[in-house]
């Protein structure tokens, strides 16, 4: 087992999920992330998919730590917004636009939409790298619809508007960590991830 494994982002909340949810497979490994690297920049997220864009940041750490690293990337993809936010779910309205008023943009614009139109669902892609080893990536979904307007304070980012078809009657923001880690797109590429941790370190 690897000595240690960063968390190739500066996102405080997105590290601390990740770190939770790996730490709690594997309790004896040291993860890390890029708060302990002051130094190592925020890549510039210039990938056309989910899975580019996961492994530019998962090799920019290595380069930035010399340690074996993993990233993600994610996004909310809605039906009646043709798969909008997306890839672009962190920038949309603007990347200095606070997550509530990125949803009220959401909202506004699904307003007065058959129910249909409110399906969509979280993506998000896992890149693991390590120094001399080719990066591999693992996807997985979360489908759901939107809800009518936020609800809950738990979660991140648009979790308070996400309806998980696994949750019913609940958004993503009223679930425990415990609950969100067991259905959410996060939840399930990291454990694929985990899976196949044991591989990939004895490979690098």
């Amino acid at each position: 087992m690897a000595n240690v494994l960063v968390i190739a982002t500066h996102n405080r909340k997105k590290a601390g999920e990740m770190v939770q949810i790996i730490q709690a497979r594997f309790p004896g490994l040291e993860v890390r992330t890029l708060a302990d690297y002051p130094s190592a920049p925020e890549p510039e997220e210039t990938g056309t998919t989910y899975a580019e864009n996961a492994a530019i940041k998962s090799e920019s750490g290595v380069k930035a730590t010399g340690q074996w690293c993993v990233a993600d990337d994610a996004g909310l993809e809605i039906d009646g917004l043709e798969g909008a936010p997306g890839l672009y779910s962190k920038r949309f309205g603007g990347e200095d636009l606070p997550f509530p008023e990125k949803m009220a943009l959401i909202l506004n614009a699904l307003e007065g939409m058959p129910p249909e139109s409110r399906r969509a669902r979280f993506r998000c892609c896992v890149s693991f790298s390590a120094p001399g080893v080719a990066t591999e990536t693992f996807e997985a979904t979360c489908e759901g619809s939107i809800a009518d307007a936020p609800r809950g304070q738990g979660g991140f980012g648009y979790d308070p508007i996400f309806l998980p078809d696994d949750a019913p009657g609940r958004a993503m923001a009223e679930l425990t960590a415990e609950e969100k880690h067991q259905i959410s797109h996060r939840g399930k590429v990291l454990a694929m991830f985990a899976e196949a941790l044991p591989r990939l370190i004895g490979s690098a």
